[in-house]
């Protein structure tokens, strides 16, 4: 029942990744849900807003705090097609958020157990529940042929 309420969901972040990818930007997407219901969307936005931090995992973090009224996430699922840099991990350690769902491993900069393992780290006073690896294929197809093209 999980693992399919975890797909349903990151085929939404991947639907997210597939508009950046319209739009020129790396194709990653975010969602963030509460208690079964979406609160949250949004894509990778660099280069449109001309910002360094407009990764899918700051917007939807953002959105999300506006639309439930405070910065504390808790009982919030963040679901991302790539595992989060180590940027996006600190802001969901920081947001409070409860789950992380992603799809593929970033070997490169992934800091959800890959390179890093900020959302779990002992020494901080908030960690996170991951799940990897949900529709990893899909989702890491999507990036190489992105940057295959780019190449």
């Amino acid at each position: 029942m999980l693992l399919e309420k975890d797909a349903y969901y990151m085929k939404l972040a991947l639907e997210q990744a597939r508009d950046a990818e319209a739009a020129g930007e790396v194709p990653i997407g975010a969602v963030l849900v509460k208690d079964g219901l979406l609160v949250a969307a949004d894509r990778n936005r660099r280069e449109e807003l001309k910002d360094a931090s407009a990764h899918a995992e700051i917007l939807v973090i953002s959105q999300a705090g506006k639309m439930l009224g405070g910065w504390r996430l808790s009982g919030c699922t963040i679901y991302v097609t790539l595992e989060p840099c180590p940027m996006c991990a600190g802001a969901m350690v920081q947001a409070r958020i409860d789950r992380l769902v992603f799809g593929a491993t970033d070997p490169k900069g992934g800091a959800a157990g890959t390179l890093y393992d900020l959302v779990r780290d002992q020494r901080l006073n908030h960690r996170l529940e991951v799940t990897g690896g949900i529709m990893e294929k899909e989702c890491a197809d999507l990036l190489q042929q992105f940057f295959r093209e780019r190449r």
